[in-house]
């Protein structure tokens, strides 16, 4: 499935070059019309991310998540920032359907533990941002991309895992915003390791063949966002794509 997303800062719409703030870009359309036009296109998922509520959860853009939900029929899920119990409820209170956890899961696991048990594991998306050293191990970052740890994304997965962990975004840092295709490998492995989780790919997507090389890969989902932005593709050729591209046998 095509997940098209949208950053947010200010209920305005964005990308950040590899999570760095100080390279924005800021696109000068609405983010409900946006959404809307994505619904358009035939998308039944939005990804959305506070870049407000992950720099400081007081500032979280809750209108802009209760609008975006009441303006469409889409399903939502989104993150940025998420730190307490409070900041969960808050946002599935918006209309959001599943919330987007970062670095908590590394920072604080047992909270995070607790999270699955209170919400469900369908109502969390763990987003697991990795660094892949020159060993070839995939390594958790934390805190906007600003930190690196020793976690393994086999660490997070195996303990998660043993609680229903259903949905993972797993992003290759070196990938993100830079168009230069997904790191198919990576989650070819990772579906293969661990295949009762839904996987979604984001980083780097620059064209439909990189879309058909996700879908080959066994790959369960695709993160859409600069390249939808900046005209790479359409979404109605992403989701066209993806209906046609084969399945691994």
């Amino acid at each position: 499935m095509m997940i098209p997303a949208l950053d947010l800062i200010e209920g305005r719409v964005v990308r950040l070059y590899q999570g760095d703030f100080s390279q924005q870009t800021t696109f000068d359309i609405d983010a409900v019309e946006q959404a809307q036009s994505y619904q358009a296109a035939g998308a039944q998922w939005l990804h959305l991310v506070d870049l407000d509520g992950a720099k400081n959860p007081q500032n979280r853009q809750l209108e802009t998540l209760r609008t975006i939900c009441a303006a469409t029929n889409l399903n939502c899920q989104a993150g940025g920032g998420i730190r307490s119990t409070e900041d969960i409820e808050e946002i599935l209170a918006c209309g959001i359907k599943r919330v987007v956890i970062g670095s908590k899961a590394v920072t604080d696991p047992e909270q995070v533990e607790t999270w699955f048990k209170q919400f469900g594991a369908e109502k969390i998306v763990l987003a697991l941002d990795v660094n892949i050293d020159a060993d070839g191990i995939a390594r958790v970052a934390t805190h906007g991309w600003q930190s690196s740890s020793d976690v393994t994304l086999d660490d997070i997965l195996k303990r998660f895992s043993a609680l229903g962990c259903a949905h993972v975004l797993c992003t290759d840092i070196s990938r993100d915003g830079t168009m230069q295709g997904s790191n198919v490998g990576l989650y070819e492995a990772y579906k293969k390791r661990f295949p009762a989780i839904q996987w979604q790919a984001s980083g780097g997507v620059n064209s439909l063949e990189d879309i058909q090389r996700l879908k080959a890969a066994n790959c369960d989902h695709v993160i859409l966002g600069k390249s939808l932005l900046t005209g790479a593709f359409s979404l109605e050729e992403a989701i066209q794509c993806w209906q046609n591209a084969s399945s691994p046998a």
